[in-house]
């Protein structure tokens, strides 16, 4: 069983910028897409963006150009660069597959205040 602890999380105002990371327990990491999800109040959780296995990358439209992801494989451990933060982007954010297969982590909260 993977169990996924995400951090970086915080109280920022809009224009900032956040560092979120995740890290997964378990040999299979480095063989999938790993997305991060976030989740507004009031609102379904949503895939905002994600890598592949191979680091190739894709992010929703309102994300582009403000966030980026990255892993490190050796550190079982993927990383969400937020930037030009807005409060719209406030939400929980979790980390998990694309699918999602894996059970899901408490997520970390971002706050952006305007």
């Amino acid at each position: 069983q993977v169990h996924l602890v995400e951090s970086g999380g915080g109280l920022v105002q809009a224009g900032g910028s956040l560092r979120l990371s995740c890290v997964a327990s378990g040999s299979t990491f480095r063989i999938k897409a790993i997305g991060w999800y976030r989740q507004a109040p009031g609102k379904q959780r949503e895939l905002v963006t994600f890598i592949r296995a191979g680091g190739s990358t894709n992010y929703v439209d309102s994300v582009k150009g403000r966030f980026t992801i990255s892993r490190d494989n050796a550190k079982n451990t993927v990383y969400l660069q937020m930037n030009g933060l807005k409060p719209d982007d406030t939400a929980v954010y979790y980390c998990n597959t694309v699918t999602p297969d894996w059970g899901w982590g408490l997520g970390t909260q971002v706050t952006v205040s305007s």
